[in-house]
């Protein structure tokens, strides 16, 4: 039976992550969850115990503690998932989106340290990295990415914010936002998906919980890309052909969309699915991943990561 450690249960992904967790428990009785005391949870000792005595830790910590909590690890058998961004461009740690290739999903089955994707980097690199991989868009393509997200992404901080009655009512608008244009997911985006250079990355935060749509317009006749709109989907299809939690989106009569020209970002919510539709004509094309900001863009892939790493189903206690 494996016992698994979340250092960081409190936040958002560690809550999500440790629900998730015992709904896996409750039905297959795998795992043994261990749970710190809460008065104890920021005592170094107790802590660097728990660290050492699990076969799995889950990190769900700031970029300094994460660090901090992979250096009071001192067995060769504790495997780490790192929900933050510390370790995401580090080439020592597995990257925990094992559908881009076979070589990053058998990392991950060897690998005692796997980094979890940024929320926007899963959608981003899913849609790029085959493209740059086959050579159909090459690596200094001047590549834009706009994005619109629920507002739980931003942690509890940020939830506590927009479900306050008292709110600014700047809040009730979509708002632009990292208008520096230094996301901190723009690092894993540009090396996962092999990129010279990071694309012009603009997130969009709104008024509702959850869910996510990440897209990426392409310029095909004026660039004499390869492949147009009909071209791309196939090409998606082949690549991601036999994947559980990636689908291709054919008919877009499956993509939900509201008055058929209007494409909501929460339908992949509660699921570890991450859905792929384009869009456009001759000319341009519009690529867009969707997929749930806390399920296939944080707490979901840090279980389907577990679930590779022990050999287990991947898809168990996930839903598709």
């Amino acid at each position: 039976m494996l016992r698994v450690y979340v250092d960081g249960q409190e936040g958002t992904t560690g809550l999500m992550i440790r629900e998730r967790l015992i709904a896996r428990q409750s039905a297959e009785n795998d795992l043994k969850i261990m749970t710190i005391d809460p008065e104890k949870r920021r005592d170094e000792a107790e802590r660097k115990r728990f660290l050492n005595e699990a076969d799995i830790v889950f990190l769900c910590l700031p970029d300094a503690a994460a660090i901090e909590a992979v250096g009071m690890i001192e067995n060769e058998n504790t495997r780490v998932i790192d929900a933050s961004t510390a370790h995401r461009t580090n080439a020592s740690w597995a990257y925990g989106l094992p559908e881009l290739s076979a070589d990053h999903r058998k990392k991950i089955e060897s690998s005692k340290r796997v980094s979890v994707p940024g929320c926007f980097a899963t959608g981003f690199n899913a849609l790029v990295y085959p493209l740059v991989l086959n050579g159909l868009l090459p690596a200094d393509y001047p590549l834009s990415c706009h994005a619109v997200t629920g507002y739980s992404g931003g942690g509890k901080k940020l939830i506590e914010t927009y479900e306050n009655e008292g709110r600014d009512a700047a809040l009730n608008s979509p708002c632009f936002y990292r208008l520096s244009l230094t996301h901190k997911h723009l690092p894993e985006m540009t090396a996962v998906s092999g990129l010279k250079h990071p694309p012009l990355f603009t997130p969009i935060i709104s008024d509702f919980y959850k869910g996510m749509t990440v897209a990426v317009p392409l310029h095909v006749k004026q660039n004499n890309l390869k492949l147009k709109t009909d071209g791309l989907r196939e090409f998606y299809l082949n690549h991601y052909a036999g994947q559980n939690f990636i689908k291709v989106i054919t008919d877009l009569n499956d993509a939900g969309l509201y008055s058929g020209d209007y494409l909501p970002a929460t339908n992949c919510n509660d699921t570890n699915r991450l859905e792929i539709l384009i869009f456009g004509n001759e000319e341009q094309a519009l690529l867009i991943a969707r997929l749930d900001n806390l399920g296939k863009g944080s707490s979901g892939a840090a279980v389907q990561c577990m679930n590779i790493m022990t050999g287990a189903d991947e898809k168990m206690g996930l839903i598709a």
